[in-house]
């Protein structure tokens, strides 16, 4: 069984973290040709006590990305879909804490859906500001 303390420490000794509550991380991973993509993860939990991680990504301002490519393009991911928040274009996707296998419930779905996310970025704003 993992927990939100469990995934907390796995980020620390892999990812160069930039920003930290209780209840969120934001991170930096690196992508390729020397690109980076930046990750938050928000500890959600339920009335009902259930805990979710959401992992999010993003990929540019909304304003600036054709919104109607982007749902074409996260119709074809593995993990994620797409979503518009405080004006940031995006890619996330939730797993349940409970019983999380942080490398193979964590880690994966993080891998896919940042490699979407900074594909996506470089189509639709030929740039890598996140």
């Amino acid at each position: 069984m993992s927990s939100w303390t469990d995934v907390i420490a796995y980020v620390r000794t892999r990812y160069e973290v930039l920003q930290e509550t209780d209840s969120w991380l934001r991170f930096r991973l690196d992508a390729e040709d020397g690109r980076t993509q930046q990750v938050a993860v928000h500890h959600v939990a339920e009335a009902d006590g259930r805990e979710w991680l959401e992992i999010s990504s993003a990929v540019g301002r909304a304003d600036a990305v054709d919104h109607a490519r982007l749902l074409e393009l996260a119709g074809t991911t593995l993990v994620g879909g797409a979503a518009i928040a405080d004006g940031v274009a995006l890619l996330k996707h939730t797993v349940p804490v409970a019983d999380l296998s942080v490398r193979e419930e964590f880690e994966r779905p993080l891998l896919l859906l940042v490699a979407s996310a900074d594909a996506f970025e470089r189509e639709l704003t030929k740039a890598d500001a996140f």
